[in-house]
């Protein structure tokens, strides 16, 4: 259940803390067929599930990318910003993929309001940090700062 929180204000308050963890959507061969097709990134540990049989991960897996941008499908089970005018991605600090996300495997993503800065009448900054986890997997397979503006 997301929770929901009105305005700059509501965000403020949650400045440093973990705000949960996302629903799991399960990873399927056909999303990432297409996100190949979207990016013309058709290498074969993402495409050719027989090749990648023999491949280092016993199977094919999901494009760096296409876990990363899960992101905005993602949040909105986790926290929903109510009371803006609007509210824009804006870029990203450090992203890293540590370990491979299996097609089939199923993913989570939790977020931490890392910090929040005025940089306008109305309008902050925000930095969260989304951590993608593969249910059951030892190790996340993608941490990354995700900058945001809220306007209010």
């Amino acid at each position: 259940m997301a929770t929901t929180v009105n305005g700059i204000a509501g965000l403020e308050s949650l400045v440093g803390q973990h705000l949960g963890w996302s629903d799991e959507l399960e990873i399927t061969q056909e999303q990432v067929n297409d996100f190949a097709d979207a990016t013309g990134d058709h290498q074969w540990i993402h495409v050719d599930p027989e090749r990648a049989k023999d491949g280092p991960f016993g199977g094919p897996i999901a494009h760096g990318y296409l876990t990363l941008s899960l992101g905005p499908a993602l949040l909105p089970t986790i926290i929903r910003v109510e009371g803006l005018a609007m509210a824009v991605n804006y870029g990203l600090g450090k992203v890293r993929f540590p370990s491979p996300v299996p097609v089939g495997s199923k993913v989570r993503m939790g977020a931490e309001l890392a910090s929040l800065a005025p940089v306008a009448e109305g309008t902050v900054q925000a930095t969260m940090v989304f951590t993608f986890e593969v249910v059951g997997a030892p190790k996340p397979a993608c941490v990354a700062e995700v900058i945001f503006r809220y306007i209010a």
